[in-house]
């Protein structure tokens, strides 16, 4: 049993009761098992964490007087918040507690990216003074975060409905779609570095060409797919009673999934608007 999102092998990992808890009596772990209301509760937390770090860091990259500090915190929030993504997919158990260290740093990243994604588009449209190029960059931030969870509601609509079922086809279309795209942003970047810009240049928020465009168009659509494995691999561990800290565990990992799909939209947007 596979999943295109990483931070989910853990629930792939075959566990008899003493592995997932401990010594714990059979009643006692009916009582400590992971469920579907704790697991949206995690989540809806994470969610809540994030968005707080990001308005936050929003807030001090449009602020005159500390405006400078607002690179260091998306960096730091970027660096952190990948090195505790690390530490939580390797060790599940430390996600109670790390998850939501994870989220904040996330969302101090995302508020700064955010910011920067807005500014670039209003200086490629000629936006005349900083208020309108504000609120071109509050425009696509709305507009991005409504159509994320417009996905993700719909995904999980077609999810649960029995619309979209992830057979072994569908995963193997969906995780050779998350290895490719991974692979080509290697491969990007190493070019990027030797000076050649010809592939990381799909990824500039204000190329507005067909085939930027359609790159952005299909790690929407990839990264959307992603949710429907997340779904059924949170319902795998429900059915399977794996231990309560997995809520935590499962509500990173849909985090992770969400904010990449918030990225994509976000760009993808940005491109749009700039090809105007």
């Amino acid at each position: 049993m596979r999943t295109a999102n990483p931070t989910f092998k853990a629930f792939s990992q075959p566990q008899t009761w003493a592995d997932a808890h401990g010594r714990d009596s059979l009643a006692e772990g009916r009582a400590n098992v992971m469920t579907i209301g704790g697991t949206v509760t995690a989540t809806s937390i994470l969610l809540g964490v994030c968005v707080a770090g990001a308005v936050g860091s929003w807030s001090l990259a449009t602020s005159e007087a500390y405006g400078k500090f607002a690179w260091p915190v998306g960096i730091g929030g970027m660096i952190v918040g990948l090195v505790l993504a690390l530490v939580i997919t390797f060790k599940p158990k430390t996600a109670r507690f790390l998850a939501p260290l994870y989220a904040a740093a996330e969302g101090l990243f995302l508020g700064v990216f955010s910011f920067m994604v807005g500014n670039m588009v209003a200086a490629k449209t000629g936006a005349g003074t900083a208020a309108e190029g504000l609120q071109i960059g509050q425009t696509l931030v709305l507009q991005a975060i409504t159509l994320t969870f417009a996905i993700t509601a719909g995904m999980l609509f077609a999810y649960a409905s029995g619309i979209i079922k992830p057979g072994r086809v569908f995963r193997a279309v969906v995780i050779s779609g998350v290895i490719g795209a991974m692979l080509f942003g290697l491969v990007a970047f190493g070019l990027a570095i030797f000076g050649n810009s010809t592939l990381i240049s799909v990824y500039s928020p204000t190329n507005g060409g067909m085939i930027s465009v359609g790159f952005s168009v299909l790690m929407v659509v990839i990264a959307s797919l992603v949710l429907v494995l997340d779904f059924e691999f949170i319902a795998k561990g429900v059915k399977a009673q794996l231990p309560r800290h997995m809520e935590w565990y499962a509500g990173f990992s849909l985090l992770v999934t969400l904010v990449w799909l918030y990225i994509e939209i976000l760009r993808l947007l940005a491109k749009l608007r700039s090809g105007d």
